[in-house]
């Protein structure tokens, strides 16, 4: 399994999950739930997991570290301020608000397998071995960082 790590692009597998969501809902019921409410709630859920996953683009941006998920190596910083002393993993979050947000679009209570799949991925294959490697990389300083911010919210 340790093939798989930092393999795919968290973006692209969150693209992959939607595109599995848009199958479930093929071969699943709709909740009656009125549209309007369902898209509002959607919305809300979608912006501000748009906002998370901007903040910690912008954290990364600012101390000129990189963005890149496959290349955790060439991590320059360890970026602690901002969004990321709320959550190690902003971008992740946004990605999984973004599939819940469309799971609430779409109205099948089985497009909600998909955040739930992204997220398990996403620990897996990317964020255990970013820990991995931040803790080689930054020491005793990642390992602080870790007691005190938690990995998702």
């Amino acid at each position: 399994m340790k093939s798989l790590e930092h393999r795919f692009p968290p973006p692209l597998v969150a693209l992959f999950v939607a595109g599995l969501q848009c199958g479930v809902r093929r071969f699943s019921p709709a909740v009656p739930i009125p549209d309007g409410f369902r898209v509002a709630t959607a919305i809300g859920i979608s912006l501000a997991s748009l906002a998370v996953a901007v903040a910690g683009m912008i954290a990364f941006r600012r101390v000129r570290t990189t963005i890149n998920p496959i290349r955790i190596g060439d991590a320059s910083t360890l970026v602690s301020g901002g969004i990321y002393r709320l959550t190690r993993n902003p971008m992740y979050v946004g990605l999984t608000g973004q599939l819940l947000a469309f799971a609430i679009y779409l109205g099948t209570p089985w497009a909600l397998i998909g955040p739930i799949l992204f997220a398990g991925f996403t620990h897996r294959f990317q964020i255990l071995p970013e820990e991995r490697a931040m803790t080689a990389k930054f020491g005793e300083a990642y390992d602080e960082y870790r007691r005190n911010v938690r990995r998702w919210i």
